[in-house]
């Protein structure tokens, strides 16, 4: 019990130094390398506070899901550390089954943090640690563990498909989550990025469906790992091979198909509640375009700088019609949507969306203000700090920029990017990207008129 409290002691006086320590990182060295076993490590040396954060990730998002098995992704992630097959080592080492009760008090026991989680593209898992050797290797070795050994328990399959299929049911009431599937859906058609789970893909789901998922995706010459903190570089290189010496070696990925190209589609919905929810947008942007900085400071202009956007000052503080309306642009590895949303009272669903329309019109027929533009850049470089101001955002940033092969100078180069860019460049993005006469409309509450 002594040992146990002077470790707790430890990591309470390291948690408070990290809460005390500077937060920006000025000229971040990202060192990469590649294992023997084909993982590919980004790593910052980092020795502001005692920990370690890491993350392991594949190409095992849900657009690698069966077209009829949507949601084996998500599940064989979030399953991860449901249980551990017994497992026999090269070196004649067995590693033990373990539990899911027992995996969770083995972290809680070193007070590690395990996280991870899955997206469209990607999926894996990350730890918090402290640098400590003695903890640090256990955790290491833990995660390792659960990234090539789930044993996926058919019970507790079970029990997570119920909850999947329950909150698929409750997210069906609400109008947000109706109009986000339906636009995907509409945007994308049969693409991967269009297809949505359902309570029938979820129920058809068995244990063989993770395993196969699971051998074909969690290997190591797919592996990312993204590490920062605590150790040298030869620290950080053992690190890597810990977390994927038990990973398999796979096979190359079948090519997806193509995004659909961008086509004026309209879906209205009715819906009980007070307000129409109402999303405009299409497929428009891949990680690496080059074109990013200048739709990132262009986007910042017109919807996503808050309160100072075009979109918020035209249809909020001109007419009242909404008390929020945003847009964004979400790269991913093949074009990912350009979206503008807003809710607004049914009686005004008509009005709004015109507005917005006439706005995002406007503005890609003249493009921003000399006004507008330096506000937007001031804004974003101002604040480029708090986009890098603790380890878990750096740690995320790097899992970027592997998975995605963007500049090893990325975070570098980002402030000097944006201050790059010109209104001419933002009329030439936006016009190599968005059309206005080729928007997937989607509008749930109010019937169509």
């Amino acid at each position: 019990m002594p040992n146990k409290i002077s470790f707790m002691y430890k990591l309470f006086l390291a948690l408070l130094l990290a809460l005390s320590v500077g937060a920006a990182h000025a000229a971040l060295k990202i060192q990469h390398w590649t294992l023997a076993n084909g993982a590919q490590v980004y790593f910052v040396e980092s020795h502001a506070i005692p920990v370690v954060d890491m993350s392991v990730e594949f190409d095992a998002g849900s657009r690698r899901d069966p077209q009829a098995k949507t949601g084996v992704s998500g599940l064989a992630n979030a399953m991860l550390a449901r249980g551990l097959r017994e497992a026999k080592l090269d070196d004649g080492t067995v590693e033990p089954a373990l539990t899911e009760a027992q995996i969770s008090e083995a972290f809680a026991n070193i007070a590690a943090q395990r996280g991870g989680g899955g997206g469209s593209d990607r999926a894996g898992a990350s730890l918090r640690t402290l640098s400590s050797r003695a903890e640090r290797d256990e955790a290491v070795q833990l995660l390792g563990r659960l990234l090539a050994q789930p044993s996926y328990p058919a019970d507790l399959l079970e029990r997570d498909k119920a909850r999947v299929a329950a909150s698929i049911r409750e997210g069906l009431t609400r109008p947000e989550v109706i109009a986000q599937r339906t636009f995907s859906r509409t945007a994308y058609g049969e693409h991967p990025y269009g297809r949505e789970e359902t309570v029938a893909s979820i129920e058809s789901i068995n244990r063989e469906d993770l395993v196969a998922f699971h051998a074909a995706h969690y290997v190591a010459n797919h592996a990312v790992v993204a590490l920062i903190g605590d150790v040298s570089r030869e620290e950080a290189d053992a690190i890597a091979q810990q977390l994927t010496r038990r990973l398999p070696q796979g096979s190359a990925l079948p090519p997806l198909p193509a995004t659909p190209p961008a086509q004026a589609k309209e879906e209205w919905i009715a819906h009980p509640a007070s307000q129409s929810h109402v999303l405009i947008g299409a497929p428009a942007l891949q990680r690496g375009d080059p074109d990013f900085f200048a739709l990132t400071v262009g986007n910042y202009i017109l919807g996503g700088g808050g309160f100072v956007s075009r979109l918020t000052h035209e249809v909020r503080e001109k007419r009242g019609l909404a008390y929020s309306v945003y847009s964004y642009f979400s790269p991913l590895a093949q074009p990912g949507p350009f979206q503008i949303g807003l809710q607004t009272q049914k009686a005004e669903t008509a009005t709004a969306l015109k507005v917005a329309r006439d706005t995002l019109g406007d503005y890609l027929r003249n493009g921003p203000t000399a006004a507008e533009l330096k506000a937007a850049k001031d804004n974003l470089i101002g604040g480029f700090a708090l986009r890098i101001d603790s380890n878990r955002k750096i740690l995320d940033n790097l899992a970027v920029i592997g998975f995605y092969g963007l500049p090893l100078d990325y975070l570098d180069t980002w402030t000097a990017n944006v201050e790059k860019v010109t209104i001419a460049d933002i009329r030439a993005a936006f016009g190599r990207k968005i059309a206005d006469d080729r928007l997937v409309t989607v509008v749930v509450g109010m019937q169509k008129p």
